[in-house]
């Protein structure tokens, strides 16, 4: 095996999130997850709930319902004698598990270590300038904007032998501040890339050479700071809510805050700056919004976009638009759907824990969202693929995944993309073959 040093080796970074002792971080010591079974009539379910106080996790409850519940609600909850399971005993007991350090990594490219735990907001942007010192000749460091508190949309531009200027595949990690498994898999799927391209592998020179790849792994900084110091299930970014509204609401939805379809279904946002789907109080007035679609619309007008991904947790699906409208569907939905299936059929098969995906249009399979990324990187950056991905798991953890589940996460999730980008030029339903 070849050893593709990053930088030197005298220092090593320990890996881990560290949390500096605060007096405002939020405990959830004594709080439980509980997977409720709903039996496909989950009204009857949440209607049992209405004298509980909980904040649901999934938004697919039509065969599962998962709450979070403070201390005080426990009695009362296990009193209703629901059909339920418990996700986590103690969510304070998952959290500390999930931060702690567990190896150290030594800046050399094929060192895994780095994907044996998380880690902080500065060390994910010490890894991506390493990674582009490999690869200095084809990538670049690019950013796309500033958050609200001034943080850096960092991200690199990586390209093949010809230069840049091919059609983008652009991925956006991090885009809800809690689900941190989407960094490490966008880093992975980088990491894979270039260490492919140096070692001469055919596959990945072929799709750099066909495509710039711009990988942007925290587009929510101030949100995914946050919940590291002080919240670990904080979803939104940071920015202050509408001056006449209550001033400790903090934060919008990125992903309710695009142009495209901001407005178009009332049940696919809030309008309740205290909600944590909080669309703002108009198209794209978060800064991380702005930033991003100005990246959007200069690739667009560039060589276009050919795949765009938002990554997200959990639940295992690959959706594509529109989620604006459950009964709209876009006339790409044919190969989008096509190509859904043989990443979902690649990454069952890729190990023997058969992970498994349920794929279709977003609206339909999931739940409406307006002003989310995929559709307006579909209808405004007129990207020919879009999809959002909700990485693992289906229940079992939640968006509290221990970070074993890291590496195979992102293997699996690398051995998809192989098979997506492999047919993004493929010319699907040809008309030929039999009926």
């Amino acid at each position: 095996m070849r050893t593709f040093c990053l930088g030197p080796l005298v220092v090593s970074l320990a890996v881990g999130v560290a949390i500096s002792p605060r007096t405002d971080v939020v405990s959830y010591d004594g709080f439980k997850v509980f997977r409720i079974n709903t039996h496909g009539h989950p009204s009857a379910v949440t209607e049992k709930l209405s004298d509980i106080s909980f904040e649901q996790w999934n938004g697919d409850v039509y065969k599962y319902l998962d709450i979070l519940v403070s201390p005080d609600q426990i009695a009362s909850f296990q009193e209703l004698d629901l059909d339920y399971q418990v996700m986590h005993e103690n969510l304070e007991d998952s959290i500390a598990a999930e931060s702690a350090a567990r190896s150290v990594w030594k800046r050399q490219a094929d060192d895994l270590s780095w994907y044996d735990s998380y880690h902080n907001y500065e060390d994910h942007i010490k890894y991506f300038e390493d990674l582009q010192e490999f690869f200095p000749n084809n990538s670049e460091t690019i950013s796309s904007g500033t958050s609200y508190q001034g943080r850096s949309l960092y991200g690199l531009h990586l390209w093949g032998a010809s230069g840049p200027g091919k059609p983008a595949v652009l991925y956006h990690g991090n885009v809800h501040a809690r689900e941190w498994i989407t960094s490490p898999v966008v880093e992975y799927i980088t990491l894979q890339l270039i260490i492919g391209y140096t070692s001469g592998d055919n596959l990945t020179h072929s799709l750099l050479d066909s495509y710039d790849f711009y990988v942007i792994p925290i587009v929510n900084p101030d949100g995914f700071v946050y919940s590291q110091t002080t919240d670990r299930l904080w979803r939104k970014n940071r920015q202050p809510p509408p001056s006449d509204a209550d001033q400790s609401r903090i934060g919008r939805d990125i992903n309710r805050n695009w142009e495209f379809g901001w407005d178009a279904n009332p049940q696919g946002a809030s309008t309740n700056p205290g909600s944590q789907t909080y669309k703002g109080e108009a198209p794209s007035d978060a800064p991380e919004t702005q930033g991003l679609d100005k990246l959007v619309r200069q690739l667009r007008d560039g060589a276009g976009i050919k795949l765009f991904i938002d990554w997200h947790s959990y639940g295992q699906y690959i959706l594509s638009p529109f989620g604006y409208k459950e009964t709209l569907y876009a006339p790409e939905l044919g190969k989008w759907t096509k190509a859904a299936s043989v990443v979902s059929e690649t990454i069952r098969d890729s190990s023997d824990e058969r992970t498994t995906f349920t794929f279709g249009p977003s609206g339909a399979v999931l739940y409406p969202t307006t002003g989310a990324a995929p559709d307006h990187v579909y209808s405004i950056g007129r990207a020919e693929f879009s999809y959002t991905i909700e990485l693992r798991d289906t229940g079992n953890f939640g968006f509290v995944l221990p970070p074993e589940y890291i590496k195979p996460t992102a293997v699996e999730q690398w051995e998809g993309q192989k098979a997506l980008l492999s047919l993004l030029d493929e010319e699907f339903f040809d008309g030929e073959g039999p009926a």
